[in-house]
C-alpha cells in the first residue's frame, strides 16, 4: 500500500489525506477529523469557486448526526 497523500484545497485551505484505510480525511481546522461529504455539507456546497478539490463532496456517504454547531460556547 502507498502512503498516505495530503492535498489541500486552494479555495478553503483544508487538508484532505488520501490513501488511508476508510477512505479520504479532512482535516478540519478543530475538531476530529471528517469526511468529504461533511466537508461539503459544511463548506464546499456554498463556496462554489472554481479549484474546489471537493465539488460533489467523494464517494463516502455523509454521517447521519453532524455535531458540528457554530454557535457553541468556546
Amino acid at each position: 500500500m502507498s502512503a498516505p497523500k495530503i492535498q489541500t484545497c486552494p479555495v478553503c485551505g483544508v487538508k484532505i489525506m488520501t490513501g488511508v484505510v476508510g477512505g479520504d480525511r479532512v482535516m478540519f481546522s478543530a475538531g476530529p477529523p471528517g469526511t468529504r461529504a461533511r466537508l461539503w455539507a459544511r463548506v464546499c456546497q456554498y463556496v462554489e469557486k472554481a479549484g474546489c478539490i471537493n465539488p460533489q463532496g467523494g464517494a463516502q456517504a455523509p454521517a447521519k448526526a453532524d455535531f458540528y454547531r457554530p454557535d457553541a460556547p468556546q
